[in-house]
């Protein structure tokens, strides 16, 4: 069997994606490389590195949500090297958040791939909820 193309991987990590607003971290968990420099920037804060610390933050993401219904991906852009890839999107869905009411959701999303031994492999996800022009205000950290 050939190895996917990147665009082939990116149409498996967009079917993946939807299941984590579902509950189900194990689809993307399938694309994360497992080597030691993986890391994931998730909407709720704080950087994880290393697959241990990753796959717990998928698991804990997948637990905030329920009922997710993927509304869809605006690429902004991408990029394919020989062994690196990347790309920048918008991320549009709608879920419930620990059990309130369905709401709409949209992330800025950074992803990197790099291909091992072969295959495409996810190595670092960003997202955040920044998928609109926010005000210098937003930059300030509330005191600890």
């Amino acid at each position: 069997m050939l190895a996917p193309s990147f665009q082939e991987e990116v149409g498996r990590y967009h079917l993946a994606v939807p299941e984590i607003t579902r509950g189900n971290p194990e689809p993307v968990k399938e694309l994360y490389s497992r080597l030691d420099d993986v890391t994931l920037a998730n909407p709720f804060g704080g950087i994880a590195r290393g697959w241990a610390q990753v796959e717990a933050r998928l698991d804990q993401a997948a637990r905030q949500f329920q009922d997710g219904e993927m509304l869809g991906f605006d690429t902004i852009t991408s990029y394919t090297a020989r062994d690196t890839a990347y790309l920048v999107e918008t991320e549009h869905f709608r879920a419930r958040l620990d059990g309130s009411a369905v709401e709409e959701f949209a992330l800025r999303v950074t992803s990197i791939f790099r291909r091992e031994e072969g295959y495409w492999k996810l190595v670092h996800r960003h997202a955040d909820p920044a998928a609109r022009p926010q005000s210098r205000r937003s930059l300030t950290q509330p005191p600890a």
